[in-house]
């Protein structure tokens, strides 16, 4: 196996410069950076795994994690596959403070940062769209934390983004109910909260592409905190204001809460489109309630999240990209169990 000290003595170099070019932590000259770079490649260099956590224990890395999961099946899966990467991880000193909160109040997310942000080295975050969260954020990188917005993004000075396309969702949810709903089409849309950036520009995504639609109408869109009871709520109130409705977009979670809410109203012939395909929605589809879920790879979100966070604080390595995107796929009952 070749070895640093190998390196620096073909290179004419001390072993502290060649461990700086290969862990990426700069002050090098650029033609020297270069020379050990090709070099490294040359001999087909590979870190020493035994090295490499030995020296992470020392910097002793912690991430915080903060996502609005609480009632929220979705992030089952996205937290699963982040726990699983993170026992992984753990090998390498890299520990992590879990915290959760319900809904979408900044107030409550902006509380939990500033009890976080001294502990932790790293944080990943499912951001609420304000300007106090967005704040805090910025705070948090200028005071040296990598920061990784997950599922929901926000205009701030993050490093990374990790989620799925917002506004393409948007535009295939359009899509698809103009190819399976009887027009004219008398929409309602049912959202998670104005205040997450994703859920708006999903929003705009339907009805850029509804625009173009003859006789379409937009009859309403309500806030369900993309909880259940709540989006039932709604969905009754849709029905029972707009009896001519005949199709409901609902933009996050809340997919069962609206096909009960169709159920109790005898109403099935209202065509609905949804986001993800946890267990109660698939329930709902496969009893045709819900003709289509839009999946936005939760397990591949929170293992991307994990790595980019793990690949920065461990081997100094920043994101190949700004934004590592999910495509939106289109499941109906006979493909969903896939």
């Amino acid at each position: 196996m070749v070895t640093i000290k190998q390196i620096a003595e073909l290179c004419g170099v001390s072993r502290g410069t060649v461990d700086r070019v290969l862990n990426k932590r700069g002050n090098v000259k650029p033609e020297k950076e270069k020379l050990i770079v090709e070099m490294a490649k040359k001999l087909n260099y590979r870190p020493n795994p035994a090295g490499k956590a030995l020296a992470a224990r020392k910097k002793h890395p912690v991430v915080g994690v903060l996502i609005a999961s609480e009632g929220v099946q979705f992030f089952d899966d996205v937290l699963a596959t982040m726990r699983r990467a993170a026992e992984r991880f753990s090998s390498y000193g890299m520990e992590v403070i879990w915290r959760s909160m319900k809904g979408f109040d900044a107030e409550e997310q902006c509380r939990i940062i500033d009890e976080l942000k001294d502990k932790i080295s790293g944080l990943i975050i499912n951001p609420v769209n304000d300007p106090k969260v967005i704040d805090k954020i910025n705070k948090c990188v200028d005071d040296g934390l990598f920061v990784v917005t997950l599922n929901n993004d926000v205009e701030s000075h993050r490093h990374c983004y990790v989620g799925s396309d917002y506004p393409q969702g948007g535009r295939t949810a359009a899509a698809l109910l103009k190819m399976i709903c009887p027009a004219p089409l008398k929409a309602g849309v049912l959202l998670g909260s104005r205040n997450m950036l994703g859920h708006q520009q999903r929003l705009q995504g339907f009805q850029e592409v509804m625009q173009s639609q003859p006789d379409f109408a937009l009859l309403g869109v309500e806030e369900t905190a993309d909880d259940d009871m709540q989006a039932y709520e709604a969905a009754r109130k849709l029905i029972t204001e707009h009896p001519e409705i005949n199709a409901i977009f609902v933009v996050s979670s809340g997919g069962y809460g609206t096909a009960r809410a169709i159920q109790a109203t005898d109403r099935t012939d209202i065509t609905i489109v949804a986001f993800d395909t946890i267990p109660s929605t698939i329930d709902m589809m496969k009893k045709g309630l819900i003709k289509a879920a839009l999946y936005q790879h939760p397990h591949q979100q929170g293992r991307r999240a994990m790595q980019v966070m793990f690949d920065y604080l461990v081997n100094g390595s920043l994101p190949e990209k700004t934004a590592y995107i999910m495509r939106n796929e289109i499941r109906i009952a006979e493909n969903v169990a896939e």
